[in-house]
């Protein structure tokens, strides 16, 4: 009888892979959320500055939804919890509201 490697037995090294992907983005999106969110218009008529929010604010929502995307592969999602998803999620709702409130 063979011993077959069980399916969970390549996991840690699966993880450590995907978490590059996932800690990049995340940190992408960080970023472009703290410029939307330290970005202070002077007045209504500073469209270069609302210009700056709005796509602080789409690179944000569009890291944040890579991260989801690439979380919703059944593949991924075996490996990763949704715990990682989570902190993209909230910087993704808060470029959101932000870019609502500048709008």
């Amino acid at each position: 009888m063979t011993d077959l490697p069980r399916p969970d037995d390549e996991r840690g090294c699966l993880r450590v892979v995907l978490a590059l992907p996932f800690g990049v983005l995340t940190l992408v999106a960080a970023y472009f959320c703290w410029t939307a969110i330290s970005i202070r218009p002077y007045g209504s008529w500073d469209d270069d500055a609302y210009a700056g929010i709005a796509l602080s604010c789409a690179v944000t929502i569009a890291a944040a939804g890579s991260v989801a995307a690439l979380w919703l592969l059944p593949s991924v999602r075996r490996v990763i919890g949704w715990v990682w998803v989570a902190p993209a999620l909230t910087l993704g709702i808060a470029a959101a509201v932000r870019w609502g409130i500048s709008g």
